[in-house]
């Protein structure tokens, strides 16, 4: 089993993290490392779920909070292992995000006598279907374990404080036609040329900018998947645009999918995946504490996360939650991941300053 150094140096344990390969579905070597590396902290309880793992303090403070990350990445491109560079760490899970989950590590290793109770969540599952996510399970099964005031979340942020997240719901524009030979075209309808319309509302769509309890939201609302025919001489039947909405937090999925719906009037729309936004929870005054002690390190000011992350479980729960952590999330997925070695130690330092004010 590999071990763990959670109290040496913070980039080789990003390093040590990342070179585990952990891609979703495969987490039980990582969740292994992690489980024996906190046991060794007599301050910490430790406890686990399937591949989850999560450790806590009990020092009967009056204020608890939550900081988790997911162990979990998607498949590796031939960007493993890690590599630096020019004081970048280059490999797949540099920036989603192991480098988030080696600041939890050290942190929970080094803070036995924080200001505030904290539990410290290390799940799997997040790069798959909601209803695999090990966060869902975890407030499922386990809901006592994530009982808190409030929760940060380490997706990468740049280092910057993002409040909230834009909600996300998937829908199916169905199509219909007539099959017919290829030859003989004029005996069918072909489902596929009947997509233009859809792909041409969408075409002129104008997205919105929703204002959220002081945070600009941007929406979009785009066709990901274009499905249709059974063969090179057989004029389609069927065609399926699958449009994917991100939506403000201020919406509801019920409200998010009326939108959708109206903007396809006519056509049969079904939604086949929502997940709800969340709101910023910037106005809490354990999310005004943290921002103040992060803000003072780091410099700048919240700004809203656009893409669905799991502040949104935390959301639901009537917990506010921030995401925080280091790396460029437009380099999260790609084959050149890399996280810039400053922005973990800063990430360090700023939680540090937070859980010990």
């Amino acid at each position: 089993m590999t071990r763990l150094d959670l109290t040496g140096d913070l980039v080789e344990l990003t390093r040590a993290l990342c070179d585990l390969p952990s891609v979703s579905g495969d987490e039980r070597a990582i969740a292994d490392a992690i489980e024996q590396a906190l046991r060794a902290y007599p301050h910490l309880e430790v406890l686990r779920d399937g591949d989850a793992v999560v450790a806590r303090t009990s020092l009967g403070l009056p204020s608890r909070v939550v900081i988790a990350g997911h162990i979990d990445t998607v498949p590796i491109a031939g960007n493993l292992p890690t590599r630096l560079v020019d004081g970048e760490l280059w490999g797949r899970g540099a920036v989603d995000m192991k480098a988030g989950v080696a600041v939890q590590l050290a942190l929970a290793a080094v803070l036995d006598a924080p200001t505030r109770d904290v539990t410290w969540v290390f799940y799997d599952h997040e790069e798959v279907a909601a209803d695999l996510n090990g966060l869902g399970r975890l407030v499922r099964t386990h809901p006592e374990w994530l009982a808190c005031d409030f929760a940060v979340l380490g997706e990468p942020t740049a280092g910057g404080l993002e409040g909230g997240c834009n909600g996300t719901l998937r829908a199916e524009v169905r199509l219909t036609g007539v099959a017919a030979h290829s030859a003989r075209a004029w005996m069918g309808v072909n489902a596929i040329h009947s997509a233009g319309e859809v792909l041409r509302r969408l075409e002129a769509y104008e997205p919105r900018t929703v204002h959220v309890d002081g945070l600009d939201y941007r929406e979009s609302l785009n066709a990901v998947l274009v499905s249709g025919g059974t063969a090179a001489n057989v004029i389609p039947d069927a065609c399926v645009v699958t449009v994917n909405y991100r939506f403000a937090p201020s919406s509801s999925p019920e409200q998010a999918a009326d939108h959708v719906r109206a903007l396809f009037d006519g056509y049969d729309v079904v939604v086949t995946d929502s997940a709800p936004g969340a709101r910023p929870g910037l106005d809490a005054p354990a999310a005004q504490e943290f921002a103040a002690a992060v803000l003072g390190i780091t410099g700048g000011a919240p700004a809203p996360k656009f893409g669905w992350t799991d502040v949104a479980r935390f959301s639901a729960l009537g917990i506010p939650a921030v995401n925080f952590g280091p790396g460029d999330p437009l380099l999260a997925h790609k084959v050149d991941e890399r996280c810039p070695v400053d922005q973990i130690h800063m990430a360090f330092r700023a939680q540090l300053a937070w859980l010990t004010a």
